[in-house]
């Protein structure tokens, strides 16, 4: 009886018990690795947030142009003529709103003064202010009382601009006083009680 039993063990490895043995021991392995695996590649790594993007500088409008015959809604003539010490032969205004610049000239039929008031945004404010009286050039203009802005002498004359909150007053004259330009300002801001 054990030749019989011998004999049984090696009819259990013929070559078909063995291709499938090898094929049963195959697709075990194949199912363990596949659970092991979590079945599904791993999500790519998440994006990297978009930069954060830095702030432009405000955009100052563009410097205001004479568009019609005045009077000034806020300066009169006699007024203006009596700050800058020059008679105006006659006084322009722009197509600026609500509020248009005025240009004054003299009896020789030039320039002599500008008064500008803007209304918008506290950053464009401040940006017009400094376009004309730079903080690196001019000297500090503190009046009207809760105003700031600059001072100083140009080319043509002199500058005097401040600004409060949303609103800018810029006024230039072409004498070298600066006196005189503050004068104007101060003046601009009492009559449309800014």
């Amino acid at each position: 009886m054990g030749v019989m039993v011998a004999a049984r063990r090696r009819a259990w490895l013929t070559d078909a018990a063995m291709r499938r043995a090898v094929l049963t021991l195959g697709a075990a392995t194949a199912v363990v690795l596949t659970g092991c695996s979590g079945g599904t590649p791993p999500p790519p790594p998440p994006a990297p947030p978009p930069p954060v993007p830095v702030s432009a500088a405000p955009v100052v409008p563009p410097d205001p142009q004479p568009a019609k015959p005045g009077p000034c809604p806020y300066l009169d003539n006699t007024f203006v003529s009596d700050a800058n010490g020059q008679r105006v032969s006659k006084a322009q205004v722009s197509a600026d709103a609500p509020h248009p610049a005025c240009f004054f000239y003299a009896l020789t039929g030039k320039l002599q003064l500008t008064a500008r008031v803007y209304t918008g945004t506290k950053e464009v404010a401040r940006a017009l202010v400094d376009k004309v009286a730079p903080v690196a050039t001019s000297s500090p203009a503190t009046e009207p009382p809760g105003w700031q802005g600059g001072y100083q002498p140009t080319d043509a004359g002199a500058v005097y601009a401040v600004a409060k909150e949303g609103v800018a007053v810029v006024v230039t004259t072409n004498q070298k006083q600066t006196v005189k330009a503050r004068t104007v300002v101060k003046q601009v801001i009492t009559k449309l009680a800014l």
